[in-house]
């Protein structure tokens, strides 16, 4: 990509109507805009991080035995009232078609895909099943104040498992939460996410959440160091114990919740009569669960951790980019040609690169940019540089400058992204 072809550009003020970091400093680097609060345009730097995000989630979902489909946004009112949501969800943005019916604005799928599961799941001989979709969701929040980590539409991962018993879906959920840490430490915050104990399990005291830990985060949990697990604020007893080694003192920590994962039971095979033959020949009730995951929240997550006083600094899995190829504009003909080279054989080698090639712009303007929208690697093209034969490389998480001859650029950058 040529910067000098991107359709959006810099911003050097911070956005007067936007209190949260995230939103502000993802503004202010062209990745997205805002339309409304809690509603987002996700610009074409912005885009590709999310589908990179996406597609980490999709190939750790794939990898579990899940299977992709598109649902509805627009959803009827009479599938919310088979669960006695319609008027007990507090969240649903409801409308009135021209056909004088009513519809909500899908901000959860239990009530589409459990009738359309109902479709093809009729014997044990059917069971498992697991489904999943990436879909704009939408809430009519109160408080949509958060960025991107608390929207009135965003994305999400919802991914629906169908069993026999209890028993399988205990398997399968054990087998999630393994590839939900995955997922986690691909987009670069493995290391403090938190399986976290919350309210709301059907099959037991709690259900389970994934919290990242970030000054940003909304939600207060309680950590153990022995156990590396939490419990969120809303359930914990007065103690303060862990629910697994019953360790006291927990350390209490700010953080996002970034995904959760529920044991459904029959709560909603029950409201549509979905039941299986068994072997035997008797009816018996579909075990449900349920796991989602926010890509545009874990994008916004990502910005709020990943980040220093210049700008993003993006882990290299979600990157827009792996590198910025910076021109300085110079009277010498040999400067822009080499680096039109470079970035023709970045291009060749399949490593990804936002070629600056603004010849408008000063150098100045140029390395805040580089710094602002984070891409793991900056590598400059100068007068000085090709004096030398040489092309300056710097990681934007290091303050470490090194030269590195050009013929030998592109292998460098290789080793240096394995």
């Amino acid at each position: 990509m040529r910067q000098s072809k991107l359709f959006t550009k810099t911003i050097k003020e911070i956005p007067s109507d936007e209190t949260s970091f995230n939103a502000q400093i993802l503004i202010r680097a062209g990745f997205v805009d805002k339309l409304s609060a809690g509603i987002y345009t996700f610009l074409p730097l912005g885009l590709r991080v999310h589908k990179k995000i996406c597609d980490i989630i999709r190939e750790e979902m794939n990898a579990i035995g899940a299977q992709e489909i598109l649902m509805p946004a627009l959803t009827p009112r009479e599938i919310w009232e088979k669960t006695k949501r319609w008027n007990n969800f507090d969240a649903l943005f409801k409308l009135v078609g021209v056909d004088n019916k009513e519809y909500a604005l899908g901000a959860t799928h239990e009530e589409v895909i459990t009738p359309l599961a109902q479709k093809y799941i009729f014997s044990y001989k059917d069971l498992p099943v697991y489904i999943y979709q990436i879909q704009n969701k939408f809430r009519n929040e109160k408080r949509a104040k958060a960025g991107l980590i608390r929207g009135r539409e965003f994305s999400m991962k919802d991914l629906y498992s169908f069993h026999t018993d209890k028993n399988d879906l205990d398997s399968y959920y054990e087998v999630v939460k393994k590839a939900y840490f995955r997922i986690f430490k691909r987009c670069g915050l493995g290391d403090i996410t938190y399986l976290t104990y919350s309210s709301g399990g059907a099959f037991s005291k709690y259900s389970h959440e994934f919290q990242t830990l970030t000054k940003a985060g909304e939600d207060i949990i309680y950590i153990c160091d022995n156990c590396q697990v939490a419990i969120n604020r809303e359930i914990i007893d007065e103690q303060k114990v862990c629910p697994e080694c019953g360790r006291e003192n927990l350390r209490e920590e700010k953080s996002v919740e970034v995904g959760n994962i529920f044991k459904l039971g029959s709560r909603f095979s029950d409201s549509f009569g979905f039941k299986y033959t068994d072997e035997n020949g008797k009816q018996k009730e579909v075990i449900m669960g349920c796991y989602g995951i926010g890509p545009s929240r874990l994008m916004a997550t990502i910005v709020e951790i990943h980040n220093d006083e210049k700008g993003i600094i993006w882990p290299k899995e979600v990157a827009p980019f792996l590198v910025h190829l910076l021109y300085l504009k110079s009277a010498k003909e040999e400067v822009k040609n080499t680096a039109e080279d470079l970035y023709r054989k970045f291009n060749q080698a399949n490593i990804e690169v936002l070629f600056d090639d603004r010849e408008d712009v000063g150098a100045g303007v140029k390395f805040v940019d580089a710094d602002l929208i984070g891409c793991p690697v900056r590598i400059v093209i100068s007068e000085k540089t090709i004096n030398q034969s040489k092309a300056e490389i710097k990681k934007r998480d290091s303050k470490e400058i090194i030269l590195i001859d050009i013929e030998d650029v592109v292998e460098y950058v290789k080793e240096l992204m394995c």
